[in-house]
C-alpha cells in the first residue's frame, strides 16, 4: 500500500501516506477494524520522521477514517459506505489532477489526453 510514496513529490508526504490509506479504506482493502502499521514501523520502512506518520494517521482520525489508541496501535474505522464513496472520487480527482500535471510538464495537449484515454477505456455499453 505503501510502495508508491515519492520523497520528490510535491505533494508532502504525510499527505501522500494519508490518501494511500483513504484510497484502500474506499476500494475496501482495508476493513473497519484493521490495524495499520505502528508510527515506528512505517516511518522505518519509508525512512522518514515518525512526526510524519502521526500528521497522516492523525489527518486520517480527524476525518473519521481511522481510530488512534492508546498503546493499542491505529485502526480502520467503521466508515459509512458515502465516506467511501466520497472517498474514491476524491481519489479519482486527486489522480485526474496528478495527470494533468504530469501531462503539462510533458507537453502533452487535452486532446492528447483525450485520444489515449479513449483509446484505452473499455467501451460502455
Amino acid at each position: 500500500m505503501f510502495d508508491h510514496i515519492d520523497p520528490r513529490s510535491p505533494t508532502p508526504i504525510y499527505a501522500q501516506i494519508a490518501d494511500r490509506v483513504r484510497l484502500a479504506v474506499a476500494a475496501g482493502d482495508l476493513r473497519a477494524g484493521e490495524g495499520l502499521p505502528s508510527v515506528r514501523a512505517l516511518a522505518g520502512q519509508l525512512r522518514v520522521n515518525p512526526a510524519t506518520v502521526v500528521q497522516a494517521y492523525r489527518d486520517l482520525e480527524r476525518d473519521g477514517l481511522v481510530e488512534m489508541r492508546q498503546g493499542a496501535g491505529t485502526f480502520v474505522a467503521d466508515v459509512a459506505v458515502e465516506t467511501r464513496a466520497r472517498e474514491r472520487a476524491a481519489a479519482a480527482q486527486r489522480f485526474v489532477r496528478q495527470m494533468l500535471t504530469e501531462a503539462a510538464r510533458l507537453g502533452l495537449s487535452p486532446t492528447d489526453l483525450r485520444l489515449a484515454l479513449e483509446r484505452d477505456l473499455p467501451e460502455s455499453k
